[in-house]
């Protein structure tokens, strides 16, 4: 499968196989085992989807090499502290029994707990410091962020001492974010697209 290579020399395959509501068991374990059948080479998942264990197993069962699969997972609203973000990180690693991630992202900016008087600003910043020391120590090969707008990205980058490697946004027929589009562009951000194909509805 054809990549593109983000802003840190990592290659991220141009097509993923999303895993939101393949309910954990065995939906979610035969889904991914045969999208990897098919070809696919870029898992994604994240904490709330609460499938990251038959995720890995069918990692782990494909007969596919780790080096030839790229796995995404995502830190969720509840854990946007230091430690938090560390820990979920954590649990989310043992749950797909691997010993790295490919890319590891802020699965929102904003969480309505968050919204009063800017917190998220000051927690974003936080948990990418936590994000950033997973990635200096060599258990995530990407790091990144989701659902980000421009104002997010400009109070994160306040403080961040790497630049996000992604940005995954919705994008699809008639949803654009141009304006995010043109933001991450600029700063050297990939865009990657969630809901592309209207999470399977009849455009």
């Amino acid at each position: 499968m054809k990549s593109y290579t983000l802003n840190n020399g990592v290659p991220i395959p141009v097509l993923g196989f999303g895993t939101w509501k393949a309910e954990n068991g065995e939906i979610a374990y035969q889904a991914v085992l045969e999208a990897l059948k098919a070809g696919y080479r870029h898992i994604d998942t994240a904490a709330i989807y609460k499938n990251e264990e038959s995720v890995g197993r069918a990692i782990h069962d494909s007969g596919v090499s780790r080096e030839e699969i790229f796995v995404t997972s995502k830190l969720w609203n509840t854990n946007h502290s230091y430690e938090q973000a560390r820990q979920a990180f954590e649990e989310s690693l043992e749950k797909l029994g691997l010993e790295y991630l490919d890319l590891y992202l802020i699965h929102w900016p904003n969480p309505k707990p968050l919204r009063e008087n800017d917190a998220w600003k000051t927690r974003n910043a936080e948990v990418w410091r936590a994000i950033e020391d997973l990635y200096q120590k060599g258990k995530i090969r990407a790091i990144g962020i989701s659902n980000f707008l421009p104002h997010h990205l400009d109070s994160l980058l306040e403080t961040a001492n790497i630049v996000p490697a992604v940005n995954q946004v919705r994008l699809a027929p008639g949803v654009y974010q141009e304006e995010v589009v043109a933001y991450c562009r600029e700063k050297g951000i990939l865009l990657e697209a969630w809901g592309a194909f209207w999470t399977g509805r009849t455009i």
